[in-house]
């Protein structure tokens, strides 16, 4: 149902967009609520100021430099804005005003609305980050972190196990193991109409219960400044994927140096604490860490999150990647793991990848517990669009 906007409100939100001057035009003064929406927009997108024609006052821009002053404002907007806004706004805030330095206050992580983006800033902070404010940040991380995991997990059990329940079907089982509904189904072709009978030339077994290791996943991540959001999600699912007894799951994160986290996936708060955003990328020593650990090729599946703006030895990081495959292992890259957009990547890298068979794309975590699935089923992966 449509509704028809009156002149007074159409004038009313463009004056709210157009954020007053000399030159905006509509002609409109702002009262009450309407004033301090704008005065919370003001300071974060008119960094210069600009006269009210209206009011005959400068309108103030910036934030200021104290703490209590942006507190404020975050409160302000919390009060106007719905929390989807707020979120961008204080990205926003940080990127134009460099407030990442007032996050290390707790008076101001208590202010904030959290996101997967906040926690990438905070623990782009790392070792900045004074122990007075520490264990509020570990309390902004672990909401993020509690929503991601309610979001996600058991979509992501449900799928997987699906996935490896079929994997693990035998096709010379036992009597006692053969599946007939699918052994039927699997031999309709072989009908005899005049016996009136199936000749079961395939049989199709259950799985066997097993509380032993079917798959090992290796989770190989960029912590290079660019990839935060992803590290957050790759954070959350290694501890999802680590829950599962039927799969044995390593996490390694990277720049140009590399850092085995599989002993912290019991709690992905601990995991994203011991990751160090920033710094170059040396996708080739990460990939020779992960191949050394590998020790059942046939049953691994390895994912490589990362842009692949590669600064080790580019030759012999496709050489390890050609020589995993051709071991058997299953090879996953994904460009991001986040609900961004487009994400800015090597396209030579990514090329060269495909021209081995390894499509590079960016994923969504919406996304992922398929494209594992697909990975663990060692059938060809759902690429999305791009």
């Amino acid at each position: 149902m449509s509704t028809t906007l009156t002149d007074d409100e159409r004038l009313r939100r463009w004056r709210l967009v157009l954020g007053g001057g000399e030159a905006e035009g509509t002609g409109r003064a702002l009262t009450g609520t309407d004033a301090a929406m704008d005065g919370t927009l003001t300071a974060l997108y008119d960094r210069k100021g600009q006269g009210d024609d209206r009011t005959g006052r400068d309108r103030s821009a910036g934030l200021g430099a104290s703490a209590p002053s942006v507190a404020r404002w975050l409160g302000d907007i919390r009060t106007y804005f719905p929390s989807s806004v707020v979120q961008v706004m204080q990205r926003d805030a940080i990127d134009r005003l460099g407030l990442a330095t007032l996050l290390l206050e707790p008076e101001m992580l208590e202010a904030v609305e959290p996101d997967v983006h906040l926690v990438g800033t905070l623990l782009s902070l790392g070792r900045a980050m004074p122990e007075t404010t520490r264990e509020t940040a570990r309390a902004v991380v672990r909401k993020v972190v509690d929503e991601l995991e309610k979001r996600l997990a058991g979509r992501t059990r449900a799928t997987l196990t699906g996935a490896l329940d079929r994997s693990a079907r035998i096709s010379r089982p036992r009597h006692r193991d053969i599946d007939w509904d699918r052994t039927v189904r699997a031999n309709l072709r072989n009908y005899l109409p005049e016996h009136r009978t199936v000749v079961p030339e395939r049989l199709v077994g259950h799985g066997r219960a097993s509380r032993g290791v079917r798959k090992e996943v290796v989770l190989c991540v960029d912590q290079s400044g660019s990839m935060a959001a992803s590290v957050v999600h790759a954070a959350v699912f290694g501890a999802v994927l680590a829950s599962m007894r039927s799969l044995a799951t390593r996490l390694v994160v990277f720049d140009t140096s590399v850092v085995d986290l599989t002993d912290r996936l019991d709690d992905p708060v601990d995991v994203l604490f011991g990751t160090r955003l920033g710094g170059g990328t040396d996708i080739n020593r990460a990939l020779a860490h992960c191949q050394s650990k590998i020790t059942r090729p046939a049953d691994t599946v390895v994912v490589l999150v990362s842009d692949l703006y590669e600064g080790g030895i580019r030759d012999e990081m496709l050489k390890r990647v050609a020589a995993m495959k051709a071991s058997g292992v299953q090879f996953v890259a994904l460009l991001a793991l986040s609900d961004e957009g487009a994400p800015a990547y090597d396209r030579d890298h990514a090329a060269a990848l495909a021209a081995l068979g390894v499509p590079a794309f960016a994923c969504t975590p919406d996304l992922f517990p398929e494209i594992m699935a697909a990975a663990l089923e060692k059938r060809p992966l759902p690429i999305p669009d791009a």
